[in-house]
């Protein structure tokens, strides 16, 4: 069954959602941006789906509201010039990268061999915009060659960085061909080849993470939204700035174990007799919850209550200092705390609180999503009490709530525990 974009299950309310004309009304003629009146409106009700782009590259940090419309071109323009420069740079080392093919089996061995395998690339058949293997790839008589040949006439790579990188190239290949497949908008391979190309450079420029399984999930709706490749990747490497602590792995840990051993602290405090029933089915580790916080809920709300979830949690959490603390970092540890307190009014309501309860936690703020996680274990309490008798039954619960979650009340539900955890984490 193929899907439509914006078949909106969740129901736009006339009035509470951000429109375009009340987008527009929200900008000076310079350009400035009243980022207040805006968050609010997208905390009750989400964002025009016309819109939600544009929108998106604010709450992820991308642009600075205290910035006029000209600065914010200047910046765009830049950011797309350093786009095209990291993407010729992997397009040298593998010429695959840009040509609109993608790749679904290995490159390169561990040693920095090249495999030389026909079947390999990619190839777009243009009267039926599926994908097909190359003919006679080995003696390079293919339709648009030149990626083809140089890719399979590969020398040896010594240098491990290289090496690794070419490592993951097939794996964000096999996750492209699985990325919101029932989507219309993949039927076309140029979408295709553009998601596989934002997460082939952005696995170079993030050494410490790479690539990792889900982050296809994330980065999907920045190419549906915005038309300019380059942009759509500023989006995604803004939103991996967020959630990249959750991918870094070690020999003996996942990052998102720490936001797991939170989500454990968080219903042990709102749900004590919960938590004791899963710690008895020996899911004490939460990793049950593994994907929702590793993917932000895609899997549990269909496609477009996930992008309307997030954009409420964005808006929820937002800080107007983003944009000043992911540009110039060192400026803003230097500036601290008397910043923020000019500009709490134009923070979203989880934020808020946030700041109000700093003092109190030393480790920083928790994500909402940690938050989101706990109210829908907590929502689903009584079911998970009564019939869950091991962590199969836990899984199997969880995964009969998917596309019946609603966004608007799971985000109400997260802001409600985060005040009763912070409440309840004051007592002695």
């Amino acid at each position: 069954q193929r899907v439509k974009l914006f078949s909106f299950h969740v129901s736009l309310q006339a009035g509470k959602t951000l429109s375009v004309r009340k987008w527009q009304a929200a900008f000076t003629s310079e350009g400035y941006l009243d980022i207040g009146k805006t968050l609010s409106r997208i905390q009750h009700g989400g964002i025009h789906p016309s819109i939600r782009g544009e929108v998106w590259e604010f709450l992820l940090g991308c642009y600075d509201p205290k910035s006029t419309f000209e600065e914010r071109e200047q910046i765009r323009q830049r950011r797309r010039v350093q786009y095209a420069r990291y993407k010729e740079e992997c397009r040298q080392m593998f010429p695959v990268v840009g040509s609109g093919r993608f790749i679904t089996a290995p490159v390169v061995t561990e040693e920095g061999q090249p495999i030389h395998d026909p079947l390999v690339l990619l190839e777009t058949n243009p009267e039926k915009g599926v994908l097909i293997p190359p003919q006679d790839s080995v003696n390079g008589n293919t339709m648009a060659s030149s990626s083809t040949n140089a890719a399979n006439n590969m020398e040896p790579v010594k240098d491990k960085k290289i090496i690794q990188w070419m490592l993951t190239l097939h794996q964000i290949g096999l996750d492209v061909v699985r990325t919101d497949r029932t989507l219309v908008f993949y039927e076309d391979q140029g979408h295709l080849s553009k998601l596989w190309d934002i997460l082939a450079v952005y696995a170079w420029i993030d050494t410490d993470v790479g690539y990792c399984q889900g982050m296809s999930d994330l980065c999907s709706p920045m190419i549906i939204l915005l038309d300019d490749e380059a942009d759509a990747f500023w989006c995604f490497e803004r939103l991996m700035r967020r959630l990249r602590g959750n991918f870094r792995c070690t020999d003996s840990s996942v990052g998102v174990e720490a936001q797991l051993s939170n989500l454990a602290a968080i219903t042990q405090v709102v749900d004590p007799k919960l938590h004791q029933h899963l710690e008895t089915l020996g899911g004490g580790d939460y990793l049950f919850a593994f994907r929702m916080l590793m993917v932000l809920f895609r899997r549990e709300f269909s496609f477009c209550d996930s992008l309307y979830l997030w954009e409420m949690m964005w808006a929820l959490e937002y800080d107007p200092d983003l944009f000043s603390m992911y540009e110039e970092p060192d400026a803003e540890k230097a500036d601290g705390a008397k910043g923020k307190a000019k500009s709490i009014r134009q923070c979203g309501k989880y934020e808020r609180e946030n700041m109000r309860n700093a003092a109190k936690n030393a480790e920083g703020p928790l994500p909402i999503s940690v938050f989101l996680v706990a109210s829908v274990l907590k929502d689903k309490s009584t079911k998970l009490l009564q019939e869950a008798r091991g962590l199969d039954d836990v899984v199997k619960i969880l995964n009969d709530m998917t596309g019946n979650l609603d966004a608007k009340k799971a985000c109400s539900g997260a802001m409600k525990l985060h005040k009763k955890y912070l409440k309840k984490a004051k007592k002695p």
